[in-house]
């Protein structure tokens, strides 16, 4: 983490702890935690969606989210974030899930101190450290970073679970780069890493922290996108257009990229396969609906 505080974030209804807790921290040696606090689970997700938050205390009982969902809408968010849940429920069950999810421990407020919850944030923050060292070796792609098939897969049935659990809207987009076996017979597979690794960052830079995106074939990447609060998904192609156009304009390579894209949109009032909104989406760009090709220019 380097010289930078260690930043949490307290997730409470009321700040009965706020106090307490931010006194405990202070008296932690050898580096400085910052805590900071947000009343309802609509201000966390903004907040974790901006990144440098370190572990979460999550209470999951909140004014505008109730029980597992909470754990469950924040884990989407955020999924590289460790969680803690601090609660004044007793309830075995919801402890066992939430653990069954990804948090990383379930403490009760009535039964720790200020002190232990501090350890267990530091413990948590530690194993986060390792699970996800651990998952990338299997999940993430080596050329690009991203997710790989089975990341996107993995991570995106525990979305599709959160959709039907809340009722709520999910998008799969499915992006497809074009002639790139052109562009790997004539420029070289050098070349063809290159595009691919630039068309990884253009979808992170277009893409919110919320969204999974991952590499799911040769050329081919997914994005699931979950509470599309950031406008509809005909924007994100607007978007991913002026920003493959800002790509071409801006740099010296002998190519143009192009990049094909197709959606494939779940209510989240019943159950389905990813694969399957994946193949949907991946036939939306074959029959041009609703993606059409990013229209770059063609090369040379």
């Amino acid at each position: 983490m380097g010289q930078r505080p260690i930043r949490v974030l307290l997730v409470e209804s009321g700040g009965l702890t706020v106090e307490a807790l931010r006194e405990a921290f202070r008296r932690v040696r050898g580096y400085v935690v910052e805590l900071e606090w947000e009343e309802e689970l609509a201000g966390a997700l903004a907040r974790v969606s901006q990144g440098d938050v370190d572990a979460v205390l999550l209470d999951p009982d909140l004014p505008d989210s109730n029980g597992l969902s909470s754990f469950e809408r924040l884990f989407a968010f955020a999924p590289d974030v460790p969680v803690i849940i601090l609660s004044t429920d007793e309830d075995e069950e919801l402890a066992v899930r939430t653990v069954q999810w990804g948090a990383q421990d379930y403490l009760l407020k009535r039964e720790v101190a200020p002190s232990l919850v501090v350890r267990s944030v530091r413990y948590a923050i530690e194993r986060h450290r390792l699970m996800r060292s651990l998952k990338r070796l299997a999940l993430i792609d080596d050329l690009t970073g991203l997710y790989n098939r089975r990341g996107f897969l993995d991570l995106g049935a525990q979305y599709l679970k959160l959709g039907r659990r809340n009722a709520t809207g999910l998008t799969v987009v499915f992006a497809d780069v074009d002639r790139m076996k052109t562009i790997n017979d004539t420029l070289g597979h050098h070349v063809g890493d290159r595009v691919l690794k630039r068309v990884a960052d253009t979808l992170l830079k277009t893409c919110r922290a919320s969204d999974l995106v991952a590499r799911v074939g040769e050329d081919e990447f997914g994005i699931i996108a979950i509470e599309t609060v950031g406008g509809e998904p005909e924007d994100f192609i607007r978007r991913l257009r002026g920003a493959v156009g800002a790509l071409n304009g801006g740099a010296s390579e002998p190519y143009q990229l192009s990049v094909s894209v197709g959606i494939a949109r779940h209510s989240g009032d019943a159950p389905v396969r990813l694969e399957a909104l994946l193949e949907e989406a991946e036939s939306a760009v074959v029959h041009g609906e609703p993606g059409e090709a990013l229209s770059a220019p063609d090369e040379a």
